[in-house]
């Protein structure tokens, strides 16, 4: 008997979940993956996609990055700002986000108008971490997680002695963390600490600035006035709060061997820790020819930090590759190391990155890049009911990968409205061919189809995976 269709992908080579690369057809109904066939298998369909010379991988989910308008990173606030930034993500191969929310108000009284106007210019799907501050936002999470479908809880740990001022947050302590983690527990929620103990960074910070009060040492200083131990003792205590109260813990933006041996400790111990890193601290160490354009928080470290991270990720120690993708214009960037704002844009080249980096460089295999990227994502993040593999019942959210492909990356390329990136002139090996979103043509042939702007629709997320223990 001959399926029916609305739309078959034929003759690629597909990662599937259990089974890494194979030659097979994908089936597509009502947006989803209605089967995985033989090659060649009979299908009636009103549309064809050719993969051939193709590798299709599922559609990558990030989950960290920041949606906002202009320079401000707190929301979106027109359409346009989801349209460019979910454009970005398309030409990187990523089918659905989710960004972080951040106010003072509790988040009933702005959440129906963000989904709004996100919902008007996104090209693909989206969800949202909210940032926990102050108290009516913790009274709220209960909700949060039950009715908006928000159960990642972000919490900026750094903020203290005026130190959120910059972000417009008040002033939290640890207290204030163990009522998150206890709250998340009881409601299932997870906790996402920005990890880095503010008065180890002020020492450290004043120590550098006397040593180098111009920042002509740029990326060296600004590691300096952060170094790893200041992160890996916030992530040490963080995951012992986490572990104490009964919540999981999803570390952020890992950035050295030091905070990443600390949650590992943690995660043998029993307690429920997800890593993340992200691919600038796979490539980029405080070396690198580009100044102060690197100045990200926390800061980019060591090149032995960077091969401790692509080890661990080799050998299964970190769960997710995520952007923290930064859409402020180049101009943030001005006044030298202690003023320039920190943060860089990255979701047009999580992908590439790995791909170069990653499975054409160290071998990492296209399975473990659609685990990363696709499916421990969407596990952690309470997604995995509707994405992050090639299977059926699924969405249809599909990247198709030209591996032999190779280009540079120039400035005029760049589609988020950030433009520029920190890979400039960097030699790429794989590209992103097309991008389908629940079926629909995000990206086909290298360009954007403006007919999926607004398609994209909010997720609510319930968290239901732990990761694996060590």
């Amino acid at each position: 008997m001959t399926m029916r269709c609305d739309l078959v992908v034929r003759g690629g080579q597909v990662v599937l979940p259990g089974r890494g690369v194979a030659e097979c057809d994908i089936a597509v109904r009502d947006g989803r993956i209605a089967g995985i066939l033989e090659p060649g298998a009979s299908c009636a369909a009103e549309t064809v996609v050719s993969a051939r010379g193709l590798v299709v991988l599922p559609g990558a989910i990030d989950v960290h990055l920041h949606l906002g308008h202009g320079k401000d990173i707190s929301r979106p606030r027109v359409p346009g700002d989801a349209d460019r930034e979910t454009a970005a993500a398309a030409s990187g191969g990523i089918t659905c986000f989710v960004p972080y929310l951040m106010a003072t108000e509790p988040f009933e009284s702005i959440f129906d108008d963000v989904v709004a106007v996100t919902e008007a210019g996104a090209r693909i799907d989206f969800g949202y971490h909210f940032i926990i501050s102050t108290e009516a936002q913790l009274a709220g999470v209960p909700r949060y997680v039950r009715e908006f479908g928000a159960p990642s809880l972000k919490i900026f740990m750094n903020n203290r002695g005026g130190e959120g001022t910059r972000l417009g947050l008040p002033d939290i302590d640890d207290g204030f963390l163990l009522r998150l983690c206890e709250t998340a527990a009881a409601h299932g929620g997870m906790v996402c600490p920005h990890p880095e103990t503010i008065e180890l960074a002020w020492v450290m910070r004043e120590r550098a600035k006397a040593a180098d009060p111009d920042g002509q040492g740029g990326l060296r200083t600004w590691n300096a006035s952060r170094p790893p131990f200041v992160e890996a003792d916030a992530v040490q205590r963080a995951a012992y709060i986490a572990g104490i109260a009964g919540a999981p813990l999803y570390v952020v933006h890992t950035s050295s061997a030091e905070a990443l041996h600390a949650a590992l400790r943690h995660r043998r111990l029993g307690t429920r820790v997800f890593v993340e890193t992200c691919p600038h601290y796979l490539t980029h160490d405080i070396a690198w020819s580009g100044g102060d354009v690197g100045k990200i928080n926390p800061p980019l470290r060591e090149v032995s930090d960077r091969e401790a991270l692509w080890d661990a990720l080799m050998r299964g120690d970190i769960d997710t590759v995520a952007t923290d993708h930064v859409h402020r214009d180049i101009s943030a960037k001005a006044g030298g190391i202690w003023s320039a704002s920190p943060g860089c844009p990255g979701m047009e080249t999580l992908l590439p990155v790995l791909l170069t980096e990653g499975h054409h460089k160290r071998g990492l295999s296209l399975a473990r890049i659609a685990e990363l990227t696709a499916a421990a994502p969407a596990r952690a993040m309470g997604l995995d009911h509707v994405k992050g593999a090639i299977a059926p019942g699924l969405d249809a959210d599909l990247t198709f990968v030209d591996l032999a492909a190779t280009w540079t990356l120039d400035r005029s390329n760049v589609v988020s409205s950030a433009g520029y990136s920190i890979y400039e002139g960097w030699r790429f090996h794989g590209r992103i061919v097309h991008t389908l979103a629940r079926g629909r043509t995000v990206l086909r042939d290298g360009m954007l189809d403006d007919g999926a702007i607004g398609t994209g629709r909010y997720l609510r997320r319930h968290l239901n995976a732990a990761p694996a223990m060590s």
